[in-house]
């Protein structure tokens, strides 16, 4: 027997287990309309006149002891029912919240609330009307609380589960996401975060009484704590973490040396606009793994960068390299714009809006800095260079910063994606690598902004200074390189050393008689 409650119309009880146990199954008696099995389970039982006490059992068919936690409830006939208008799951009355992820998004589902009634009467019917003496006159405020950052411990999640049961609880912990009315789908959406644990519930408010009732928490960590590689306990894969380190090795002296080693820093724009376009479209177009995914961005990424290297080196057009530096800059910044509450508003749910605002944004800082080239450069080498160490850190523990990036990148490869909320937590150690992240960014711009105060702001056309050398070699014999021989003659002896080598030596000796 796990809970007793006294007095009340109406008793709920709710439990919650870790996902990586055994199912608990709350029964009363085994009907499908009044037990249900699973995590994050509760009951509603209506209380008939002369009754004064409810019991409810917790069962479970794993060997192992599992950790579990009852919480009575006692509501009166004021209060309205969560789950009372149920047509959609097999409980008569279904307090629940069906939680379903992916790796894009976290949906959650609940049945329609209806009103409270006194003992011994009948429900109020839940679709014969819809004024405001029916339940379409019920709200259903969303919230969702954060566990602490790397805590995937029983006892932890048991702790937090308590105060998102009841409504004062709720309210003052948990960060009210969105309220919906009876007309709205009883569905909503949010980014998953993989291994950071998170409580959705639901508050329904009657607006007339001025009365409400908690439906049961649920909670995900949008990760599997069984799977052989990615679970909860080890996100990132071993090709993520090399991927990443050898990004964020190369980052940091982007951040530091990227203008003194321009080539260099060129080679890590083009690295990072083909791969992120070439992820995105191969992702789309083909069903291949993760790993493969990951090795041929990299390819692609590579030739990128060697294709603007090679471009700036032959024609050595300034304006066409900055505007892609300007773009990579602008497109961290809109990143960043949207990753604020602000790529919440309803408005940028809508495709078009999103990537309008999106683009507009990208284009504008180019435009900005296009009179200030050396700054734009530097500021690009410190702030994308920095973050790829962000990046890097992700791929070992969760830091909610990666999502700047990630989102866009989910937006981009999921259709659904626009109608999620991106709320991350900030927390202890969010707020350590930010510290990391905003020290190294402004180190590094202050560090190439000094040293290159007095110097050209870009290096010269490479081309046509290897044109020019090679003309004053020709013209110049007092130089040491003119007596050199050309390329072709050059290699022509190399291949013929190299014949010599498989040649039979010549025996010695005379074979043929001397004419005196």
């Amino acid at each position: 027997m796990v809970g007793v409650g006294h007095g009340g119309m109406m008793e709920q009880v709710s439990g919650g287990t870790r996902p990586r146990r055994a199912p608990v199954a709350v029964i009363g008696t085994l009907l499908p309309s009044t037990s249900g099995t699973g995590t994050d389970k509760g009951l509603v039982f209506i209380l008939r006149p002369e009754q004064s006490m409810c019991f409810w059992y917790l069962e479970t068919s794993d060997a192992e002891p599992v950790q579990n936690m009852a919480i009575p409830l006692s509501y009166s006939e004021r209060d309205p029912i969560p789950g009372g208008c149920n047509l959609e799951f097999d409980l008569d009355i279904d307090p629940n919240i069906y939680l379903e992820y992916d790796f894009f998004e976290t949906t959650i589902k609940f049945a329609p609330a209806n009103l409270g009634y006194a003992r011994g009467t009948d429900s109020p019917p839940c679709d014969t009307r819809t004024g405001q003496d029916s339940r379409w006159r019920l709200q259903y405020d969303v919230y969702q609380y954060f566990l602490p950052e790397n805590d995937l411990t029983e006892e932890g999640l048991l702790k937090h589960l308590q105060r998102m049961a009841e409504v004062p609880q709720v309210t003052a912990n948990a960060i009210k996401m969105v309220t919906l009315t009876a007309n709205d789908k009883t569905s909503v959406s949010f980014s998953s975060l993989r291994g950071q644990g998170v409580i959705y519930n639901v508050i329904v408010w009657d607006p007339v009484l001025n009365t409400s009732a908690a439906y049961v928490p649920a909670h995900t960590y949008a990760c599997s704590f069984d799977a052989m590689e990615g679970n909860c306990s080890s996100l990132g894969r071993v090709s993520t973490k090399v991927f990443f380190t050898l990004f964020a090795l190369l980052g940091l002296f982007i951040c530091f040396f990227g203008h003194r080693f321009w080539k260099t820093e060129l080679f890590f724009i083009g690295f990072i606009f083909m791969g992120f376009f070439f992820y995105i479209l191969i992702t789309r177009l083909t069903p291949i793994k993760y790993d493969v995914r990951l090795v041929l961005t990299a390819i692609a990424g590579s030739l990128g960068g060697i294709f603007l290297v090679a471009a700036w080196w032959r024609f050595g057009i300034l304006t066409l390299c900055m505007l892609c530096v300007g773009l990579v800059l602008g497109f961290f910044i809109s990143s960043v714009t949207f990753f604020t509450p602000l790529g919440n508003l309803t408005v940028f749910s809508n495709d078009a809006v999103f990537w309008v605002t999106f683009s507009c944004i990208v284009v504008l800082i180019p435009v900005i800095f296009m009179g200030c080239q050396r700054i734009l450069n530097i500021l690009t080498c410190g702030f994308i260079g920095s973050y790829s160490v962000v990046l890097a850190i992700d791929s070992y523990m969760y830091t909610s910063l990666s999502y700047i990036a990630l989102n866009v990148l989910k937006r981009a490869l999921s259709p659904h994606f626009r109608r999620a909320f991106t709320n991350v937590p900030f927390q202890t150690n969010d707020f350590i690598i930010l510290a990391v992240w905003g020290m190294l960014a402004v180190s590094g711009i202050t560090l190439q902004i000094r040293r290159e105060r007095g110097r050209p702001c870009f290096p010269p056309h490479p081309y046509k200074l290897w044109k020019r050398e090679r003309e004053r070699r020709v013209t110049n014999i007092l130089d040491p390189s003119y007596h050199i021989p050309p390329l072709r003659e050059r290699l022509y002896g190399r291949l013929t050393q190299i014949r010599e080598l498989f040649q039979k030596e010549q025996p010695a000796g005379e074979r043929t008689p001397l004419l005196l």
